[in-house]
């Protein structure tokens, strides 16, 4: 079991890392479903709790990148939609979900589907930076999966939350699918490639690093 456990993380690891030539590969095999592919994996990155170890960013990028090559079959403009419908959709699930289970989930202990660390952390987040939460959390992993769902247990009313999921989706959609689309094809981005993948997911994971340095030296100085 833990063997098999370990080869998927594996495999998820090596689709992030190598995420360009995965998507070349997908895009000969499947041509215009791999618009559907690219929705879905967006939309359960963003909208279930249970998969925020999806690529999120680098997905953005590689996508924006791959749009740009010449006799390409995806188009830049129709992904940004694609990505934009899927997230906005996506947190919508999610602050739903969260409203349906209601603060009760905070009860799990230890849960095969609910990280009470997760939950907690995000809770602080809403503590400290209120509705913005939901822009600031496109741009961070896992905070941006569990965001929409505790807004949904009563963190956010949904016309406040709604707007915020509108915006934040067009920041961050905008953002990276563009950037791989104007930058992906440069000969210096091409030729390091996966070491710029690999510097946007440490850059996503900075914000919850320091968050986490912080609180746990600031309260052992105390």
């Amino acid at each position: 079991m833990e063997t098999s456990f370990t080869g998927f993380l594996y495999a998820v690891a090596d689709f992030i890392i190598h995420i360009d030539k995965h998507l070349q590969v997908l895009a000969s095999e499947y041509g215009l479903w791999l618009y559907g592919i690219l929705f879905v994996i967006i939309f359960c990155e963003t909208g279930l709790v249970v998969t925020p170890f999806l690529p999120g960013d680098s997905l953005l990028f590689a996508a924006g990148s791959l749009a740009s090559v010449s006799g390409s079959q995806l188009d830049a403009h129709l992904l940004f939609v694609v990505f934009f419908v899927a997230a906005v959709l996506g947190d919508s699930v999610n602050y739903a979900v969260g409203h349906k289970l209601g603060p009760k989930v905070f009860d799990f202990r230890k849960s095969r589907f609910f990280n009470p660390d997760h939950l907690a952390k995000t809770h602080a987040f809403f503590e400290k930076y209120g509705g913005k939460t939901i822009i600031i959390a496109r741009f961070i992993p896992i905070i941006r999966t569990f965001a929409p769902f505790v807004a949904g247990i009563g963190a956010m009313a949904y016309p406040r939350f709604i707007l915020f999921n509108i915006l934040g989706a067009l920041l961050w959609v905008g953002l990276f699918s563009y950037s791989g689309y104007f930058f992906g094809q440069l000969p210096f981005v091409q030729e390091n490639f996966k070491f710029l993948i690999l510097a946007i997911i440490v850059f996503s994971l900075l914000p919850p690093v320091i968050e986490y340095l912080k609180h746990r030296y600031g309260a052992s100085g105390r």
